[in-house]
């Protein structure tokens, strides 16, 4: 068998139900797998800064966040990688332009370009976030992620006038107007990689669980990569195996296929 030393698990839709509740049995697994010795990083399009009380929970300490453009490992900084100030005041005057909201995350705050709309509202309480500012281009250098809101069907083509750069629709119930702003060299994938280096652990020793597009990467750069069975029909091509749904044990069921659990 295989010597797993790391495990990577999205957060919404993955490890977190539609209703933001975490299943007993994906907290049995993952607490099974740390006393074997593996890492558990949460692997996410959030911002860090918002994770405490789920880490706590979970007793993880490690992290990739804002869909790979920081992470951490047991309190210590592995990188960070800011997106281009030019890319970030060219997507506000577009959204800006097409009555879309931004929210734009640094490495301590979330950024609203309407703190105060209904829409806004709904999305810091859907993804719990509380650290939260109206915008002010004094962020402008220091923005790790952005997610666009409010779009239609037809609008992410407005985006697409900067070269290496995708959006990823969030595949969160009632949330699918939204949008993750992922960069090509920038993603899940890259913080994969390098915390693969930094730990010295080979690819095929690591594992990887997600639901969404913004997964992609990483579910290419492990040994062992799941799909969950409520994700993005796109995604099950990019992953070496398909899972159960996040309400009905899909992590567990997925380590238990390695060996990992009973």
């Amino acid at each position: 068998m295989t010597n797993y030393k790391v495990l990577f698990l999205d957060i919404d839709g993955t490890l977190l139900r539609p209703d933001g509740t975490i299943e007993d049995s994906t907290k049995k697994a993952i607490s099974k797998v740390q006393a074997q010795g593996l890492e558990v990083f949460l692997a996410t399009g959030r911002p860090l800064h918002e994770l405490d009380e789920l880490a706590k929970e979970l007793n993880i300490h490690s992290f990739i966040g804002y869909n790979g453009a920081y992470a951490i490992y047991k309190g210590e900084d592995i990188f960070q990688e800011p997106m281009k100030s030019s890319t970030v005041m060219n997507f506000l005057e577009i959204a800006k332009d097409n009555q879309h909201e931004v929210v734009l995350y640094t490495n301590n705050k979330n950024v609203f370009t309407n703190v105060d709309s209904g829409i806004t509202t709904e999305f810091m309480h859907k993804f719990h976030l509380h650290k939260n500012e109206p915008y002010s281009p004094s962020v402008n250098s220091s923005i790790l992620g952005m997610t666009l809101v409010n779009l239609k069907k037809d609008d992410p083509v407005l985006y697409n006038n900067e070269e290496g750069i995708h959006l990823s629709q969030v595949n969160v119930e009632g949330m699918r107007h939204c949008y993750d702003v992922i960069r090509d060299r920038v993603n899940k994938g890259y913080g994969v990689q390098a915390v693969l280096k930094r730990l010295g652990i080979n690819k095929e020793s690591s594992i990887a669980f997600g639901d969404g597009m913004n997964d992609k990467e990483m579910l290419q750069n492990v040994g062992e990569s799941f799909a969950m069975g409520n994700g993005y029909p796109d995604l099950f091509k990019y992953a070496k195996h398909r899972t159960t749904k996040v309400t009905d044990s899909g992590i567990y069921n997925g380590v238990k296929m390695l060996g990992l659990v009973n």
